[in-house]
């Protein structure tokens, strides 16, 4: 894929934004748990970075894909992942079907004070007895003149505490369980609407993240985006999205957690040598940076299918899977070269252990990916 100055001109804009306005506050929001995600959204959006492939005449870029993607990349620069997450939710997860089938009443109410980053957007789809298994959530909207009425509970919800609208998937009928469900926007602050305490993670921290109850949450049924029973698909080609960007936002900080490791092992001594001198380790180090160059490439290309309108379900599903595992053999390695310190949560090399084991949980878990995989590659046993 060929980057143009056009595209290293979003890449400075973002790069210098996190150098100047995140990465010197990431330990304090970890410590806390949060991080004052209006008003940083609100700078963002100002820059134009929460809307760049959205229509112009939302408040977006207008750009392509391939310039979302230089974004995605370049947040791996921050020194966490839950602040990417929350970025990544209000860009590429909540948005999309909003900004492609939304009507204009619609969009214009929702979709440009998000691409502002006046409001801030949650996609609630994972409940407690349907996380990768969309097709099993519960939640349901049941017409009552007007409007829906929204019954059910959302688990494991990012953005969900201080969110000011949810993108939800519901059954709006009794239907196929891929024909019955709709993606319909319910703002925030609605009587009926209740949100759990925060969830204490392993990683990721910094992103607050909760349970959301809706009990007779009252919906205008204008709130509906595209058309109803189409939400299982609008919200599988969310996924496409979420899962490229999945893959590319693990790069930058994978080579972080490589390139922290070769500093680290160039000035611990062992044996009286830099444990870096070892084969061992500088071959491990030179393998771990193969394989990310490797879903680079992958990621890349995933991309340029995308922009040219292919189905990329497979290859999307094939980041997805490549970034989690990745994340989960990189950061490994690297910590068990700290050794003593590598335990230690005020190191690096763990808040890259702890935040990156959710990319293989996150989004669809790595069982999900090979589930699509096999049945895209017609040798799953049903498919056949």
């Amino acid at each position: 894929m060929l980057f143009t100055e056009e595209h290293e001109q979003i890449r400075r804009t973002i790069h210098n934004f996190i150098v100047n306005e995140i990465n010197p506050h990431v330990d304090e929001w970890e410590d806390a748990g949060e991080f004052p995600i209006h008003d940083l959204f609100k700078k963002m959006g100002d820059l134009g970075l929460l809307g760049i492939t959205k229509p112009t005449e939302y408040g977006g870029l207008g750009l392509d894909f391939s310039y979302e993607i230089v974004f995605s990349e370049e947040l791996g620069v921050i020194n966490c992942s839950g602040v990417p997450m929350s970025i990544g939710v209000q860009t590429s997860m909540a948005t999309p079907a909003l900004a492609k089938y939304g009507s204009e009443e619609l969009k214009s109410e929702f979709l440009v004070p998000t691409i502002a980053g006046d409001i801030v957007a949650s996609i609630a789809v994972s409940e407690p007895g349907a996380g990768s298994d969309v097709a099993g959530i519960k939640t349901t909207a049941r017409k009552d003149g007007d409007d829906y009425v929204i019954n059910g509970n959302k688990m494991w919800i990012t953005n969900s505490p201080c969110t000011d609208f949810y993108c939800l998937l519901v059954n709006t009928s009794d239907d196929n369980p891929h024909r019955n469900k709709s993606l319909i926007i319910v703002p925030a602050d609605l009587p009926g609407i209740s949100v759990g305490e925060k969830l204490k993670k392993m990683g990721c921290r910094s992103s607050e993240t909760a349970s959301v109850f809706f009990d007779d949450v009252r919906v205008p049924q204008r709130y509906l985006i595209g058309e109803e029973g189409r939400g299982f698909g609008y919200q599988m080609e969310q996924f496409q999205e979420e899962r490229i960007f999945g893959g590319v936002g693990a790069l930058k900080r994978l080579e972080y957690c490589i390139q922290e490791t070769i500093d680290y092992t160039r000035e611990r001594k062992a044996f009286g040598v830099p444990l870096l001198d070892k084969q061992v380790v500088h071959f491990r180090l030179a393998e771990l940076q193969t394989e990310v160059e490797a879903l680079r490439s992958m990621v890349y290309r995933a991309t340029e299918a995308y922009m040219a309108g292919e189905e990329v379900s497979k290859l999307a599903s094939m980041c997805k899977l490549k970034a989690g595992r990745l994340s989960r053999e990189v950061t490994d390695s690297c910590l068990q070269f700290w050794g003593g310190m590598g335990f230690m949560e005020d190191t690096s090399v763990n808040r890259c252990y702890r935040d990156m084991r959710l990319g293989s949980i996150g989004g669809g878990a790595d069982e999900v990916m090979l589930d699509i995989i096999c049945k895209l590659m017609k040798i799953h046993p049903g498919k056949r």
